[in-house]
């Protein structure tokens, strides 16, 4: 593997996992081929890592370091965020995940900030934006004498650029858009998601201040204030402001809140700036140009008997805060005043998966006060070994440099060599590839339906509750499928009380549950926690209301909520009971129902240059969306024409049965035949190839009913494979295959 004194442990992975490392982790040569084994990846990433020890300690043991940091990543206790898996010991060698950039109140600086996100993207981050400091709509723009178009006007330009890159299909853009609650746009602001087509490469948030919480518990009215001259420009009532907040949050989940007051309380750092934003699943307060790096313990992997392993818990807490720091010195940071700002505070993040898996092995209920206590427990251990292991390097490789004037050096405290230590973010793909629940979040569901190939239907059952069941005498493989289809253990009394218990979903838990465990992991870390508060559908206003206020009393420092089927109609959830009036669009697997043809169809043609000869590639709607294709090709005539044919054929069959259009591209794509055709983004491989761009320009050129198929798709079921997508941090994770709209 590379080093000698690398253990040769070989990772235990499921198939998802192999699935999700295949498609978007292994190393690949130009033509697409995997070019190492999960285990070469952790190799490949412990040396990277561990080679750092030697600017500090030139006789330092770094094969034996690297054997530390493989053995960790290989028995899965311990991840990297995303890019450190995929860009250590790598060319491109960008290891941060969340990044904030400032955005100016000048042409000049609005278009840098685009152009700063587009090479963040590119690399593999994700970017978090406030844009308060943008004058608002109608005011006066003196340089032009003309009038500001306003934030969420530049919030659209960053959207489309965003949507352009894709973070070249490896990791997809993400942000983060956050306006202050005094901000004359603010009204405009909460609603700017209400239409489903726009800004969707953005969660947004609104900043709340303490001043506008106190005027909401009193029903007064408070200032908005126009960012370019400070003065007030007009009052609002504050109640009305968070029903608003409220009553968007609960039609689709957005707008979130952060409490930027309490941000900035906790801002380690307050002489060198005011945090304005986080990045894009809220977890991570940065200072603008500031980036952050993320790992997670995998708490699953800290029981031993029932009881938590301490012993071992701190051994992984020491290395792993070794292994983040090493990230912050080996990154290649995309821009200069990143690598300046971060280098400055050296902020890592570390948090935990596998929580709901730890509370299950050691029979605690997740809605249990228990837990709650529990929960507090182990992050006040992981937090208090961090600093512990944060200060032990600065002993030996110096504080960070920001550590004078710190609140920290403020308090008397011991140097540090991070800012901050301690995050709680979503895991997202990195839990799939552990095989452990996500960051804090309870179960989404206990067991899954998975369609393959030829309509054949997996049922894949949650390995805990499945040994227990045959432990007990209760498995069977129809009680699976039913549990698969019907979403929940609660009520099936064939199954024992206390597994029921221990097995509860996130529909299953209270919302204020929920907020009480995001209080209990907040009050023991440094920044913030990525949570989703799961309402079911016949949820009210009042009692998204309710969390709101609870999640201010109790010291959360933002809420991200959402409720069951909100979000357009949801293709799929977690049980029959819960499947929608789309189904003729996604079906379980039994049977899809084929559009009727009306007599008339708009459609649209577009000229694809190919070896053959130019290929006509005709594309109708109907009042759904993408309906049938057809193809034409000059006059070659042929072989080249029949296949073409029989594409168009298949590709109009399939959007009839409901399949997406994104499946369609992602199956015909990069088919190659001998007569290529064009260079560079113009080059066409194959006619199948020259189809597949043919409705991505289509897509692309009209936003509408596609547009709107597509968002669809994406809120209810995974894009990629149709799997069920699971809500965590204001993102959308399929567990089948990896896919995550916040990357």
């Amino acid at each position: 593997m590379g080093k000698k004194n690398l253990t040769p442990i070989i990772p235990e992975l499921t198939q998802n996992a192999l699935t999700v490392l295949e498609r978007r982790y292994l190393k690949r040569d130009t033509t697409g081929k995997v070019l190492e084994t999960p285990a070469e990846m952790f190799c490949r990433v412990a040396n990277a890592i561990a080679t750092v020890d030697k600017k500090f300690n030139k006789k330092a043991d770094t094969p034996e370091l690297a054997g530390e940091f493989y053995a960790m990543m290989a028995t899965l206790e311990f991840l990297p965020n995303s890019p450190t898996l995929m860009n250590a010991g790598r060319e491109l060698g960008q290891l941060s995940a969340c990044f904030v950039l400032p955005v100016g109140d000048s042409m000049e600086e609005i278009f840098d900030a685009v152009k700063y996100t587009a090479l963040i993207h590119k690399s593999g981050g994700g970017t978090g934006f406030s844009f308060s400091r943008l004058r608002p709509a109608n005011d006066v723009v003196l340089t032009t004498t003309g009038i500001s178009s306003g934030p969420i006007s530049f919030m659209r330009v960053f959207d489309v650029a965003t949507e352009t890159i894709k973070q070249g299909g490896t990791r997809r853009g993400a942000n983060m858009g956050i306006l202050r609650v005094d901000h004359p746009d603010i009204m405009d602001f909460i609603m700017c998601k209400a239409d489903k087509k726009q800004l969707n490469n953005f969660n947004i948030s609104v900043g709340l201040t303490e001043a506008f919480m106190k005027a909401v518990e009193r029903d007064e009215n408070y200032d908005l204030m126009n960012p370019r001259d400070k003065q007030v420009t007009g009052h609002l009532n504050a109640r009305k402001v968070f029903n608003r907040i409220i009553n968007q949050a609960w039609e689709n989940g957005e707008p979130g809140i952060v409490f930027l007051d309490r941000l900035n309380r906790d801002n380690p750092t307050p002489q060198a700036g005011e945090i304005e934003s986080t990045n894009p699943c809220g977890e991570q307060p940065l200072l603008p140009y500031e980036s952050c790096n993320l790992g997670s313990i995998n708490l699953s992997k800290m029981v031993k008997g029932g009881k938590i392993d301490w012993t071992r818990l701190k051994e992984i807490v020491h290395l792993a805060v070794h292994f983040l720091d090493n990230v912050v010195e080996v990154n290649k940071y995309p821009l200069p005043q990143i690598a300046q700002m971060t280098m400055a505070n050296r902020k890592i993040g570390l948090g935990v998966m596998g929580w709901a898996d730890m509370l299950i092995k050691m029979g605690i209920p997740y809605n249990a006060d228990e837990s709650i206590e529990l929960a507090e427990k182990v992050m006040q251990f992981i937090n208090e070994q961090g600093h512990s292991a944060s200060q032990e390097l600065a002993k030996k490789r110096g504080p960070f440099p920001n550590f004078k004037g710190s609140i920290y050096d403020k308090k008397g405290q011991p140097p540090l060599r991070n800012a901050t230590v301690t995050t709680i973010a979503p895991t997202g793909t990195i839990s799939i590839i552990a095989n452990s629940s996500s960051g804090v979040e309870p179960l989404f569901a206990v067991s899954y339906v998975r369609q393959v190939m030829d309509n054949d239907i997996l049922v894949e059952v949650h390995p805990y509750f499945e040994a227990l069941a045959r432990e007990r005498g209760f498995y069977s493989p129809e009680l699976m499928q039913r549990i698969a289809e019907h979403g929940t253990i609660h009520d099936m009394e064939e199954i024992p009380e206390d597994i029921r218990n221990y097995f509860v979903t996130a529909h299953e838990i209270s919302p204020e549950v929920h907020i009480k465990m995001q209080a209990a992991f907040q009050k023991y870390t440094d920044n913030a926690v990525s949570k989703t508060v799961n309402f079911i559908k016949e949820a009210t206003l009042q009692d998204v209301a309710r969390v709101y206020e609870l999640a201010y009393k109790l010291d959360c420092k933002g809420v991200t909520i959402y409720r069951d089927g909100s979000r357009d109609q949801q293709v799929l959830t977690k049980g029959k009971k819960e499947e929608t009036a789309v189904h003729e669009e996604v079906d379980r697997g039994k049977r899809l129902t084929k559009r009727e043809r009306p007599k008339i169809l708009k459609g649209w043609t577009y000229q694809m240059q190919t070896g053959c000869g130019p290929l006509y590639v005709t594309i109708n709607e109907d009042d759904k969306g993408l309906f049938e294709l057809f193809t034409t090709m000059g006059k070659s005539g042929g072989c080249a024409a029949s296949q073409s044919e029989a594409i168009g054929r298949m590709v109009s069959l399939a959007w009839r049965s409901g399949l997406q259009s994104r499946q369609v591209i992602k199956q015909l794509q990069g088919i190659s035949c001998h007569s290529h055709s064009g260079f560079g983004e113009n080059k066409i491989l194959s006619c199948a190839d020259a189809v597949a761009k043919s409705i991505q320009s289509h897509i692309e050129a009209n936003g509408g009913k596609v547009q709107h198929e597509k968002i669809v798709f994406r809120k209810g079921a995974c894009p990629d494979c149709g799997g069920i997508v699971e809500h965590e941090g204001g993102c959308a994770v399929c567990r089948m295959c990896g896919y995550s709209e916040c990357a």
